[in-house]
């Protein structure tokens, strides 16, 4: 299903315009671009991961800020970083949930997976003050057994969002369709990510019906409200003065920084 995300982007002229609009054309998934050169921003109706998007705008050498997502009820989970938690440092990411009239749509990109499945699931409890331990339960509103995201909802947790799977990088991509799911329940929870996979409650060990048998919470991150499209007019972060290119940048940073660190343990592993 396709969704509207809005980004900011620093164009200055028609030629900028020009270069985004090559950046996105000839892709079958994106069914729309609208691109105003003086509100700086880009609007794409696109079925790919807003990940996705990003990059190709970003390839035309321009930067990209994620500004609005959906026309209706839209959340976000900072996984990891200073927002979240992770038992390990190089695990971040972000996960959006985006309410549509035929469902809802969650949309991540998480790194510094270990390469392989890893269960996904919203836990009860938006409580992080003791890392992953404190979020509670799977969110089961309707007191069911675990199960895998294919089942009828009478058949597992609201909370069971299946398994994502990173590359051999250590990142995860992800988009799918959750028609259970309503973002208005869930704000206020919390996602997490688990060290192995989830069996979807058909394994034999005694934990397959309570928790999908998938190992440690490893990494976490409350869910939020967030912006939808032309929701957002910051440029200007009131508390500290950053513009959104100077947040957009150190964010880039850090991420690198953990990218350099990860591959200096692999290579000493080796």
């Amino acid at each position: 299903m396709a969704s509207k995300i809005e980004f900011a982007v620093n164009m200055t002229c028609e030629k900028c315009v020009d270069a985004i609009k090559n950046c996105l054309s000839d892709n079958k998934d994106i069914q729309k671009v609208d691109i105003s050169l003086d509100r700086g921003t880009v609007l794409v109706e696109t079925k790919l991961p807003y990940t996705i998007i990003q990059e190709k705008i970003e390839s035309s050498g321009k930067r990209a800020v994620l500004k609005g997502f959906g026309d209706n009820s839209s959340a976000v989970s900072m996984i990891g970083g200073t927002s979240g938690f992770s038992k390990n440092k190089l695990i971040q990411g972000v996960v959006r949930f985006i309410e549509t009239q035929k469902g809802c749509i969650v949309d991540g990109t998480i790194d510094g997976l270990d390469p392989g499945d890893h269960g996904l699931h919203i836990h009860e409890c938006g409580d992080i003050s003791n890392g992953c331990e404190s979020v509670g339960q799977h969110f089961n509103p309707y007191n069911c057994s675990h199960g895998g995201l294919e089942d009828d909802i009478s058949n597992r947790h609201m909370g069971d969002l299946g398994n994502i799977t990173a590359d051999t990088a250590g990142r995860a991509l992800f988009r799918f369709q959750n028609n259970d799911l309503k973002v208005t329940d869930i704000i206020g929870r919390s996602l997490v990510v688990t060290e192995n996979a989830d069996d979807l409650g058909r394994g034999q060990n005694s934990n397959s019906k309570i928790d999908g048998n998938s190992g440690l919470k490893i990494a976490c991150g409350i869910i939020a409200r967030s912006c939808g499209i032309f929701e957002n007019t910051k440029k200007i972060c009131s508390c500290d003065g950053k513009t959104l290119w100077d947040e957009r940048d150190e964010l880039k940073k850090k991420y690198t920084q953990l990218l350099d660190f990860k591959n200096i343990n692999l290579d000493e592993k080796r």
